[in-house]
């Protein structure tokens, strides 16, 4: 994937810093700094992009302006798209419905084959939601910059890499050049030491953090995972982790590489092979901080002290553990209290009410959170054994249709059936009200998506974010469960 400008950056990078001098350097440092083409003075830093991924929402206007000022896609290799936001869950082999999404779909498909892009749409079998489709296919690799228009690009930092969203117009700057402007963000480092409990995951990780550092508590920073926590998740874990860092505000997160993501990457269609293999994974090694590196801002967080963990109002920083109880009016500072009230008027909770045994109306399982593999697995293992409870309408959606023939191939769709549910087809569904997977007004859904704002899953809808162990446990019992 890496053209010959990037690869030799990268070379220079292992030996960092590039230019002479012996300061040591952040994980962020050494990848930002191997990829910058030119710098403004008291400007922004022209930053070459390795990867760009596209979907059928951000990139039509971009696709214009290329048509418009006479331009094609600078590098067609490093860009690839796949239609995710407004497709069916369902029915796939028939024409979307909706006329809008069917619109932007067919755009998209266009787009694509008049400029000679990679494209996996409807019914291709390496279909997906773009932040599935890229790791699971091996274009996602550590050192990599990597961009798309979408905010939980930070996805692809759980694999040593700067990934991050951007707007259209920042889409079409990169079609056309391959490059950005980027002003470079602050770093911060968040440790989470020591061991997790059991039925604690990723999810209740980012959840945890959240609601301790604010929506806006990571603004301007680009975050550094790391402790033993981290290094002891899998990598589905890790881009769960990675995933939920625009929530608090970040530009992005990122993860060191290790074997658990040299094993991942390894084999996979699009990653290096051979002797590009063995180039690829003496530089991959390098990509850890140094160990004198100083980042601008530094928090550390004991994993033991991290439960299963629900959202009770409607941003991701409202978060609390399913056995605690919502803050008390006196507990909220005074210039957040209006909002506060606000937002539990929308959700029909009240302050200081305990949430665990309140009946719930659907569950969700997917979106570019928790819609890979590890989370059907674990889904299937709570469910096993148990039956669906009657009040649930529960939507299942693989990420990919590789997830959902590895979910066929271990026999997860059986056990699934066997308890009451049915295995939808890969979308983003329900993680965003833009395609039929909608929440009805008023009622509860149990979610493992990544965003609980109002209307976010339908008008009127009312989400509460939580792992896929909560929302297996939520998916039986007809209400919030300790798992």
């Amino acid at each position: 994937m890496l053209n010959n400008f990037s690869q030799e950056k990268n070379r220079q990078s292992a030996n960092f810093p590039p230019q002479g001098g012996n300061r040591e350097a952040t994980l962020f440092d050494k990848i930002w700094d191997a990829h910058v083409v030119t710098e403004v003075k008291d400007g922004p830093t022209q930053l070459y992009i390795d990867l760009h991924l596209v979907h059928e929402v951000t990139s039509p206007q971009a696709f214009s302006g290329l048509r418009s000022r006479g331009l094609k896609v600078f590098r067609p290799k490093q860009t690839v798209l796949t239609a995710d936001h407004n497709i069916p869950t369902m029915n796939q082999d028939k024409p979307i419905r909706d006329e809008i999404s069917r619109f932007q779909v067919d755009t998209l498909a266009k787009n694509a084959s008049e400029f000679g892009l990679t494209y996996y749409g409807l019914n291709n079998p390496k279909n997906g939601i773009v932040h599935v489709v890229g790791p699971e296919n091996g274009y996602t690799q550590p050192g990599m910059t990597i961009v798309c228009g979408d905010s939980h690009t930070s996805t692809h930092g759980a694999f040593g890499a700067i990934a991050f969203g951007i707007g259209t117009s920042e889409v079409e700057m990169v079609l056309s050049s391959q490059c950005i402007l980027q002003t470079r963000p602050k770093t911060m480092r968040i440790n989470f030491e020591g061991e997790l409990n059991k039925n604690v995951g990723a999810k209740d990780m980012a959840l945890y953090m959240i609601s301790q550092l604010s929506t806006g508590g990571a603004t301007g920073y680009f975050v550094e995972y790391a402790g033993q926590a981290v290094r002891n998740l899998n990598m589905e874990q890790r881009m769960t982790l990675c995933n939920l860092s625009i929530e608090m505000g970040a530009r992005g997160g990122l993860i060191a590489p290790d074997e658990t993501t040299f094993n991942y990457v390894k084999g996979r269609e699009y990653a290096p092979k051979g002797e590009k293999w063995d180039e690829a994974l003496a530089y991959w090694k390098t990509l850890k901080s140094d160990e004198g590196a100083v980042f601008d801002k530094e928090i550390t967080f004991d994993a033991s002290e991290i439960k299963p963990m629900i959202t009770y109002g409607t941003n991701p920083g409202m978060g609390m553990p399913i056995d605690g109880t919502i803050p008390e009016l006196s507990e909220i500072d005074e210039v957040s209290r209006v909002s506060f009230e606000k937002s539990l008027k929308y959700m029909g909770f009240t302050p200081g009410q305990k949430l665990e045994g309140v009946t719930i109306d659907y569950v969700f399982l997917g979106s570019c959170t928790n819609g890979r593999i590890e989370d059907f697995r674990t889904f299937a293992n709570y469910v096993k054994g148990k039956k669906k409870a009657d009040n649930v309408t529960a939507w299942l959606v693989p990420g990919s249709w590789q997830v959902r023939k590895q979910i066929e191939n271990e026999g997860l769709d059986k056990i699934l059936t066997e308890a009451g549910f049915e295995l939808r087809q890969p979308g983003c569904s329900a993680c965003l009200a833009m395609n039929e997977d909608k929440v009805p007004a008023g009622k509860y859904a149990v979610s493992t998506s990544n965003r609980n704002f109002e209307g976010r899953q339908g008008p009127g809808a009312r989400t509460i974010l939580a792992s896929p162990l909560v929302a297996a446990a939520a998916a039986v019992t007809g209400k919030i469960t300790q798992p």
